[in-house]
Parts: structure tokens; C-alpha cells; sequence
């Protein structure tokens, strides 16, 4: 059946979930409503996991090919901790420039032939008329904000500020710096996104934040601040920042928004616009590009739209939960980034890879770096002995069949008679 469609937002989720309806269904017709012009994009980079690419070959394979064919991957974790390096090599990550991912959803979806409306804002006062609207307008979603009282939308406000930036130096592992200062620790993580460069981030406490003086230091100031301070892993190359028509660099803290339901009438929250997870796990995008998944799979199976939202939102709120408690984890890792920088720089880069678990900020640091290094080697031994015990076995029987000891001689386990009583 032909319906009309108003994706509001021209985001990845918006510009995927247009791109897999029209897929299921060339006949339907949809819009992509967005208020900025092509081209325009906050941010830098993002990162996502083979399993995501994995999922984007089975919804559609042409922009899954795009997507892998300009991202860059990258195996290996560093943390510099003052003159210390530490490396870690584990499972493969991707880093995609936020300009290239959106150029190639948008040139897929526009051959799908989804119309995309570029410089057209849609405010909570006027939404279009459709069968379906889609609210893929962000955290801070004008759909959303006209009815905020039925969404039950809260955002609970995170405790450090921090900075997304960008720079020329391109990072061949996702890194992590740590710069002790007289008013204490601040740090970035950075990660490639193609040969043009990649993504910064700088977060601090707040007081360290005021200490620096980067509440009061304008635009300039504050990056060559922050240069000198990272200058070792930046090897000099310049930070940047993306002007947003305000005085200043655009510092903040991270907000996590969630909604008590995702739909209203025909109106459906998509995205950010739902929820969001803090950036430390760097999971927003893959999250959206699900829920796009998700949704457009039970509009296609569902009988009506009641239904199909219902069990769109059922879906994603189970998927959510392990990944919003390691975000919020993560977040408060770094919180009490003080807890954990007095240990070694090798622990403290192996704790840094556990700040997901919940139980590590009621665990002396010292005390659960150790158990986690005895349960990995016994999960090593048992999985040595998974692997080789066949083997083993295989090796000691044609052994004893070469020394003459098997089936046919005497001793034969099979044959071993009764002991009598």
C-alpha cells in the first residue's frame, strides 16, 4: 500500500529509514525535510564497529559498500599518559567523516527517488502532511518540544564540560591523552575519519575548566590553549572548530535525553530525538542507523501503524538498555577520572577499557584490575584448552594405536571385566 512519508531532519537516521522504505516499496512516497543546506553538517568524524557495517550490508548493500569503501579502520588503542605510551591492539574499528556518511545517504536516497527538501525547516507548529512523521530532528527536536508533555521527555545534565574539534593530524588508532595541570587532569580522544584528518575531543572537570581560564578564553584563545597542551600528540598540527555564529568555543556538557513514549498519533521519535548515549562510547550513529532498521522493518511487517510503532518501540528499548548502562558508566568513569590516575599507566589504560562495567566504581581500582586479570587468564585457559583438548586427545590415541595398545589387545576399556563381588 502507497503511503506518504515526512522524514523531519536530514540526518543519517532520517536519510537511512527514507532510503530502506523506499526500498520496500518504490511506490511510496517520502520526503526528507531539511533546515540546513546540503553540504552543511556539525561534527567531524564518527566511529562505528564491524557489526554495524555487517547490518548495513544486510538492509542494503549499495550504501554499505559506499560507507566501507570511505572509512577508515583501525585496530590499536593508545593513551598517553605524560611521557608514557601504552598500546593495546584489539577488535578493528571505523571512523567516517559526519560530511561523507550524509553525502552518501543522501545520493542513494535521492536514486531511490526520495525527494530531499534542503533549507526547509519544519517547527512543531506546522508539521507535514503525511501518513507518517517521522521526528529524526535531533536532541533538541521542534516535533518533539511541541508536545513534550506526552513524550514525558527528560534530559539529566552530565558534569564535565567538553569540546568537539577537529584537526589535521591523523590519528592511526583511536587515542587517548591525559595532561596533568596545576588545577588537575584534562584530556581528548581523537580518531582518524580519512586523509584529511580527524576527531577530537577535549573534556575536563570544572574546575579545571575554570582553572585554565577556557570558561573565559574567547574562540582563538582557548584553541591555542589547548594545542600547547596536547602539543606532544597533536606532532603540531592545529585543532579547529567549526563556527557556530557564537563568540567563543562551543563547550558543553553532555545532556542524556530520554522519553517516557516514542509515538503520537501518527508522529514517530527517531534517533537523538528519542534518546541519546553519551559520546564516550561513540555508539550515536550506530544507534540511529537501528533505529531506522527497526522501524522501517515493522512498518513492513505490522498491520497497522498503531502496532507497527508500538513494536518499533518495544524493539529498540530492550536493545537500548545495555548500551545506555554503559554510557552512563562510561560517563562516570571519567567523572572520577582522579580514582584511576595514580596506577600504573598500563592499568590504568587496561581500567580505561572497563569503564563500561558496573561494578568497577564500587572496586578499589588496584583490587579490581587484579581480578580482571585472573578471571582473562582463566577465560585463556579455558578457551586454550577448548581449542587443544581435541587435538590432544586425538594425538595421545594415535599414539597408543602405533605402540600396539588399542582396540583388539588385551586391556581394551571396553572389554574390562566385571569386578567380582
Amino acid at each position: 500500500m502507497r503511503v506518504k512519508v515526512a522524514c523531519v531532519g536530514g540526518g543519517p537516521a532520517g536519510l537511512y529509514l527514507s532510503i530502506l522504505l523506499k526500498r520496500q516499496d518504490p511506490s511510496h512516497d517520502i520526503t526528507v525535510y531539511e533546515r540546513d543546506p546540503e553540504g552543511s553538517t556539525y561534527g567531524w568524524g564518527v566511529t562505528y564497529w564491524r557489526a554495524l557495517l555487517d547490518r548495513l550490508q544486510e538492509y542494503d548493500p549499495e550504501s554499505a559498500r559506499a560507507v566501507e569503501e570511505h572509512s577508515v579502520c583501525w585496530r590499536d588503542g593508545v593513551a598517553h599518559v605524560g611521557d608514557h605510551e601504552t598500546r593495546h591492539h584489539g577488535d578493528p574499528g571505523f571512523g567516517i567523516g559526519r560530511h561523507r556518511l550524509l553525502a552518501i545517504l543522501a545520493a542513494r536516497a535521492r536514486s531511490l527517488g526520495v525527494r530531499l527538501e534542503f533549507e526547509h525547516g519544519i517547527t512543531g507548529a506546522t508539521p507535514p502532511a503525511a501518513d507518517l512523521v517521522v521526528a529524526a530532528d535531533g536532541a533538541g527536536s521542534a516535533l518533539r518540544t511541541r508536545h513534550a508533555d506526552h513524550f514525558g521527555t527528560v534530559t539529566r545534565a552530565g558534569r564535565n564540560p567538553y569540546v568537539w574539534l577537529g584537526t589535521t593530524k591523523v590519528f592511526d588508532a583511536f587515542t587517548f591523552a591525559f595532561v596533568e595541570t596545576d588545577h588537575g587532569w584534562i584530556w581528548a580522544y581523537g580518531y582518524g575519519f580519512g586523509p584529511e584528518g580527524s576527531t577530537c575531543v577535549v573534556e575536563c572537570a570544572p574546575a579545571t575548566w575554570s582553572g585554565l581560564g577556557l570558561d573565559r578564553a574567547d574562540e582563538a584563545e582557548g584553541r591555542i590553549l589547548l594545542e600547547k597542551l596536547f602539543a606532544d600528540v597533536l606532532d603540531g598540527h592545529p585543532l579547529t572548530a567549526r563556527s557556530t555564529g557564537r563568540t567563543g568555543t562551543p563547550w558543553r556538557t553532555f545532556r542524556t535525553l530520554t522519553n517516557r513514549t516514542w509515538s503520537r498519533g501518527n508522529l514517530v521519535l527517531l534517533g537523538d530525538a528519542a534518546h541519546t548515549t553519551h559520546y564516550s562510547i561513540g555508539a550515536g550513529t550506530t544507534l540511529a542507523l537501528e533505529d531506522a532498521m527497526a522501524l522501517s522493518t515493522a512498518l513492513h511487517r505490522r498491520a497497522t501503524l498503531p502496532d507497527a510503532l508500538a513494536h518499533y518501540e518495544r524493539e529498540r528499548r530492550a536493545a537500548l538498555l545495555p548500551v545506555q548502562s554503559a554510557a552512563r558508566h562510561s560517563a562516570q568513569w571519567f567523572e572520577s577520572l582522579p580514582r584511576y590516575m595514580h596506577l600504573p599507566p598500563e592499568r590504568m589504560f587496561a581500567l580505561l577499557g572497563q569503564r563500561h562495567s558496573p561494578l568497577l566504581p564500587y572496586v578499589p581500582p588496584r583490587l579490581y584490575y587484579r581480578l580482571d586479570r585472573t578471571a582473562a587468564r582463566l577465560e585463556t585457559l579455558r578457551r586454550l584448552k577448548r581449542r587443544l583438548g581435541p587435538r590432544l586427545a586425538a594425538t595421545m590415541q594415535a599414539r597408543r594405536l602405533a605402540a600396539g595398545d588399542g582396540p583388539g589387545r588385551r586391556g581394551r576399556t571396553d572389554e574390562v571385566p566385571a569386578r567380582r563381588g
